[in-house]
């Protein structure tokens, strides 16, 4: 009864009721919830980034100090590490930084992108974006971008450009408020300015993007309020197949409404769907209604044209979600949440509620928080979740997962016969 009572509250929000989907999965579509013992652990901070780079493993965070899964050796990185997947050895890779690593993003030729609140990577000044050589932990020097003031905070490369949004002002002395488009090889910014503003609310803040899998699409979300004039709150759809990228007929009023005060965005990440049809948004907002999307997980459909409403919206009841990753049969949800499936909770477990501490996998059709459940410590919250092809990667700013030991770092393996 619980189930149908939140399946019947889901259809509020949709446009167009989906087809029931089966709300247990089959074995093997979801990741364990038994971590495995071989990644190492961060000791202090917080872990903000992954990547995942051939066989290699890049953390990035606000961290200062990381050992090997036995504990046996601490290891001084500030900010940025790395180490192998299959076994978790941590590498030899210490670039130096003077700032937290917000963002990564996997670069060509054993490479990686990194964004943040830095201004310098080893002797080069280069503030914000950087692409540093793995084997090298220097940066390549032919990636010339810097931006003039504030952080990179997410990244995306697709088709030979790079993406990269944040609170900047200026990308290599070029305008460019928030979001800008790079050669993913020299750095250089080119013609595509998003005139991104959000004049009451101080400043422009992009707190992230996703480029769709097959590279036609990207949603920006974070503090704005007009794309080159055109009302846009908070969420903005860019078709990227022109040569220049515009500003899709999609758009929501799903975000209008305002969270408690001291906001200036209460969205917090976006992941689209392996196949692109969809993506999800989830958000933070300390405040708890069921008609409202503020600490939500909420699914919008890609190729929607002009408004557009959630198709399902799940609720914590107060409590803040930070990351969000999408795989064929699972929505993966991080942050500091209690309870899913809580609309009508207020900091509280509300009718129907269901306990997921800190983690949480929704079925992408319901709407609904399904079976997995392994826990995590909250803290603040678990601001990194990363697919890959042996499973989901957690970095948060905490040292408990499944009841276990894992400081602010594991690997969920895929349940066997699954991939």
């Amino acid at each position: 009864m619980r189930r149908l009572y939140l399946a019947l509250l889901a259809g509020l929000f949709a446009l167009s009721a989906p087809a029931a989907a089966a709300l247990i999965p089959e074995p093997g579509w979801l990741v364990s919830d038994n971590p495995v013992g071989w990644t190492p652990h961060v000791l202090d901070g917080e872990v903000r980034a992954l990547a995942v780079v051939g066989d290699t493993v890049v953390v990035g965070g606000d961290f200062t100090s990381v050992t090997d899964h036995a504990g046996r050796k601490k290891r001084d990185f500030s900010f940025l590490f790395a180490f192998q997947f299959g076994t978790g050895k941590v590498l030899n890779f210490s670039p130096w930084l003077d700032g937290p690593v917000l963002a990564l993003e996997p670069g060509p030729d054993n490479t990686v992108y990194v964004g943040g609140r830095f201004r310098h990577v080893g002797d080069r000044k280069q503030r914000g974006i950087a692409q540093v050589d793995l084997a090298t932990g220097k940066p390549v020097k032919e990636f010339a971008a810097s931006i003039g003031w504030g952080d990179v905070r997410a990244i995306a490369r697709s088709h030979g450009k790079l993406y990269i949004g944040g609170t900047f002002e200026d990308v290599s002395g070029i305008p460019r408020a928030g979001l800008a488009r790079l050669d993913a090889t020299t750095g250089a910014v080119d013609e595509f300015d998003a005139h991104l503003s959000a004049d009451e609310l101080g400043r422009v803040k992009v707190e992230d993007l996703a480029v769709s899998p097959n590279g036609d699409r990207m949603m920006v979300i974070g503090a704005l309020t007009e794309v080159g004039g055109a009302y846009r709150a908070q969420a903005a759809m860019f078709d990227l197949t022109p040569e220049q990228p515009q500003l899709a007929d999609w758009w929501t009023r799903a975000f209008d409404h305002r969270c408690r005060d001291g906001f200036d965005t209460w969205l917090r990440a976006v992941d689209f769907s392996p196949d692109g049809s969809y993506l999800v948004i989830v958000t933070t907002g300390r405040h708890s209604r069921p008609e409202l999307l503020c600490d939500t997980a909420a699914r919008f459909e890609t190729y929607a044209v002009g408004e557009t409403g959630a198709t399902w919206v799940n609720h914590t009841g107060g409590d803040s979600l930070y990351a969000v990753e999408i795989s064929n049969h699972a929505v993966y949800v991080g942050g500091h949440q209690r309870w899913m499936d809580n609309p009508y909770g207020d900091e509280s477990a509300g009718p129907g509620a269901i306990d997921r501490e800190g983690l949480a996998a929704i079925d992408p059709d319901s709407g609904l928080a399904n079976d997995w459940n392994p826990t995590r410590k909250r803290g603040i919250g678990a601001r990194a979740l990363l697919l890959t092809d042996r499973g989901l990667l957690v970095g948060s700013d905490t040292d408990e997962l499944a009841h276990e030991y894992h400081g602010r770092l594991g690997l969920f393996p895929f349940r066997s016969g699954s991939g």
